[in-house]
């Protein structure tokens, strides 16, 4: 069992208020970062949330944290990033706003974000805008903790992995919040790429994946991560090898073998690759999770492949004689 294992026996000890802030995190994933927040962390290092939301999750590490000995609040910082607003491109909800939604003249929660986490404020260091504004691309300090809720796209993932992936060290802890999202393979082949250096903790925490930093990173394992260095066949592979390690949630829900079989098919539809991304996913109408919950993903691979321009025979045999 790795050290973060054994958190897994303790969820039943986590009591957490019943007035917790809204969240789009499960009880089991706000217990897991209590847990790390409580019994892991140490704050040597940065501890650091992106994608903060309403503020249900930072709260829970937070309080974790505040009733953490280890953890010394006068000189710790939780860093909590987030747009801290509604609109285009950031993915949040209007629920984010303690009146439940949006007023007519402001986008902006984050007054009622501080106002949540008025308890931690004297520890917690907020970052609100555009991750590639507010984060330092000269920070290179350690990263003690990563709770990683932000990768909606290529490009911010980029700048995760560019800014704060790569401060990973043995002993840094990362929690992939979206694991269970087939649309966002690069949380599944980057993951496949760092097996030979990590630990996963244990099954799935519902939709987020846990795993502990053991060994160092190479340079170029982190450059080719964060350049998108991997061809397809490549990024099919390392999923691969993270199905080999990965099976159903803790509580038996979510089927990652399939979740990630499923996100092969968007690492081919993403490259231009139509036809192989309906070929990967169309067997897997049959799954009763994904044809519950991911109807949209099946309609989207299969308008993209009776979209494509279809190659006739007879052009094939051309392209073929031209190369002879």
């Amino acid at each position: 069992m790795t050290t973060l294992g054994r958190l897994y026996s303790m969820f039943d000890s986590v009591k957490l208020p019943d007035d917790l802030p809204y969240t789009q995190c499960s009880q089991w994933e706000l217990q897991f970062l209590y847990l790390v927040g409580r019994h892991h962390l140490t704050g040597k290092g940065r501890i650091v949330e992106l994608g903060s939301g309403g503020g249900g999750s930072t709260y829970a590490l937070a309080m974790g944290l505040q009733e953490n000995p280890a953890f010394d609040a006068k000189t710790g910082r939780l860093h909590a990033y987030d747009f801290f607003r509604v609109g285009k491109g950031t993915y949040a909800t209007e629920k984010f706003f303690d009146s439940g939604h949006k007023p007519e003249d402001d986008d902006s929660f984050l007054n009622d974000f501080k106002g949540r986490l008025e308890p931690f404020l004297p520890f917690l260091e907020i970052h609100a805008g555009d991750l590639w504004q507010t984060s330092d691309p000269s920070d290179t300090s350690p990263v003690e903790f990563l709770h990683i809720d932000i990768a909606k796209t290529a490009k911010v993932f980029k700048c995760v992995s560019e800014r704060f992936l790569s401060r990973m060290q043995p002993g840094t802890v990362v929690l992939h919040q979206d694991f269970a999202g087939p649309r966002l393979p690069w949380l599944h082949h980057s993951t496949g790429a760092l097996l030979p250096y990590i630990e996963i903790a244990g099954p799935p925490i519902r939709s987020t994946l846990a795993f502990e930093v053991t060994k160092p990173i190479p340079t170029d394992v982190m450059h080719r991560i964060t350049e998108d260095a991997y061809t397809v066949d490549e990024k099919l592979k390392l999923i691969s090898a993270v199905q080999e390690r990965v099976d159903r949630d803790h509580t038996g829900g979510i089927p990652f073998k399939s979740v990630l079989e499923f996100s092969k098919a968007f690492v081919c539809h993403y490259d231009g690759q139509h036809k192989r991304a309906w070929s990967i996913a169309r067997p897997l109408q049959t799954d009763e999770y994904l044809s519950r919950t991911r109807a949209d993903h099946f309609a989207q691979l299969k308008k993209a492949y009776e979209s494509a321009p279809k190659v006739s025979p007879m052009s094939r045999l051309k392209k073929l004689v031209r190369k002879g």
